[in-house]
């Protein structure tokens, strides 16, 4: 199958936005724009708010006059839901094929010969997963297939692009591959960040096709080896292949901007208490543990006076653990090494790194405190179900109750209609 493989890239159209719309079909032709954290910028626009030249990134204050001008229906994001449609999105693609690999929340690449099915082609492939993830989650996706996988992305731009595709493109033939990337600018390729982009335009490489025709050997010199399999890809030699199990994480992360800014320890304390807390979860779920945890914190990066302060610290553990109390307990003692009183701050974040496999995966040591982790694992094990049952509704101490005033800004967020029984939708008859 090598010699005859092709890679598709099934990618979801305006996905935040779609997800927004598709409870509420009073919007159908409605712009809208989803905001990212703490309502800042746009993240997300529907086909009719491109329309009216909204740029991704804007700060939400600078669109106020496009807001009412337009109608514009405003939402802050709600990862939980998107994250629940993508669940969906991805085993209705997987019902129709199962060799894939998931990319992002939005995307996914499949691997398959140029007659997958007797009877069958590639466009009829991705037909029919276009038709499939329609019928079962209700959202539109546009599929791009082509030898290599960032020819894929290329003939998924294009999908996406000219309405007249119907959302499949399949490049096959090698004068309609080149006429397509003398069109594509050279920073929509797959692996081309800005940076790259504006040296390789100093170098007079401006499309896809010019990179594609670029000497492999400079661009390497000049550039590094994932922009040279870049070029090789363009070129239809496949460089990267289908990733369907995912590596080892390096790290997870929860930082969070706070909704106001925090100037008591204690509210701090709450805040970086619950993101260690999420954040072990999310340790456990994937059965990792964790061999150092950092902590950082800082005030707003617009403060350019002697007010402003950031500051991070870390610490290795003697054994890896995923025990909440301990990771907890080692994140407020952190707080105390960098906390700066006097200082509104407007960020935080916790950090679990050098991670490991856990069950089965680690040999105890001869010291190992055995008092570290049976005490807590009954516990832990009974606040997981709780929680993922009804969500928050176990906490530790230091996560504090009532009103935080770190918790993020989200004057717009939809119901979760996917997750919670109370939310679903009532129609009156």
């Amino acid at each position: 199958m090598a010699g005859d493989q092709y890679f598709a890239l099934v990618d979801c159209n305006n996905f935040y936005a779609s997800c927004e719309k598709l409870f509420r079909p009073d919007l159908k032709n409605t712009p809208v724009v989803v905001l990212s954290n703490n309502d800042g910028c746009v993240v997300a626009r529907s086909p009719e708010a491109k329309a009216l030249d909204i740029p991704m990134g804007v700060p939400a204050f600078q669109i106020q006059h496009l807001v009412k001008k337009h109608g514009i229906i405003v939402f802050s994001s709600n990862y939980a839901l998107y994250a629940d449609l993508s669940h969906r999105v991805m085993q209705a693609i997987e019902s129709c094929w199962p060799d894939m690999e998931i990319y992002s929340i939005d995307e996914a690449f499949l691997t398959f010969s140029s007659n997958p099915l007797p009877g069958l082609s590639m466009e009829g492939l991705a037909e029919k997963v276009q038709k499939r993830v329609l019928m079962w989650t209700g959202l539109r996706v546009s599929i791009g297939v082509a030898r290599t996988k960032t020819l894929a992305k290329i003939a998924n731009y294009a999908a996406k692009k000219y309405p007249a595709t119907k959302g499949v493109v399949v490049l096959e033939e090698q004068d309609r591959i080149d006429r397509l990337l003398a069109l594509v600018s050279v920073g929509e390729v797959w692996g081309v960040g800005r940076r790259t982009q504006e040296k390789l335009c100093r170098m007079n490489v401006r499309t896809a096709f010019d990179l594609k025709c670029a000497n492999i050997l400079n661009i390497k010199r000049f550039f590094n080896i994932k922009i040279g399999q870049t070029v090789e890809e363009l070129n239809g030699s496949p460089c990267f292949t289908l990733e369907q199990t995912p590596g080892l994480k390096k790290q997870m992360i929860c930082s969070r901007s706070f909704g106001e800014r925090i100037k008591r320890k204690d509210d701090m304390e709450k805040a970086v208490s619950s993101f260690c807390v999420y954040v072990a979860e999310r340790l456990r779920s994937e059965k990792l543990l964790a061999g150092r945890v950092d902590l950082f914190i800082r005030t707003s990066c617009f403060n350019k006076d002697k007010t402003s302060y950031a500051n991070s610290c870390g610490i290795n553990l003697d054994f890896p653990s995923d025990d909440t109390f301990y990771l907890v307990g080692l994140t407020c003692r952190l707080l105390d090494c960098i906390w700066k009183e006097g200082k509104a701050y407007s960020k935080a974040g916790v950090v679990l790194s050098v991670l490991t496999p856990g069950e089965g995966g680690r040999q105890m040591q001869l010291f190992e405190s055995s008092l570290i982790r049976p005490q807590h694992e009954k516990v832990i094990e009974i606040m997981d179900r709780i929680n993922r049952e009804k969500k928050g509704k176990v906490l530790i101490a230091s996560q504090g109750l009532g009103q935080n005033p770190w918790k993020m800004k989200q004057s717009h967020v939809s119901p979760n209609y996917t997750l919670d029984w109370r939310a679903i939708p009532i129609i009156r008859c």
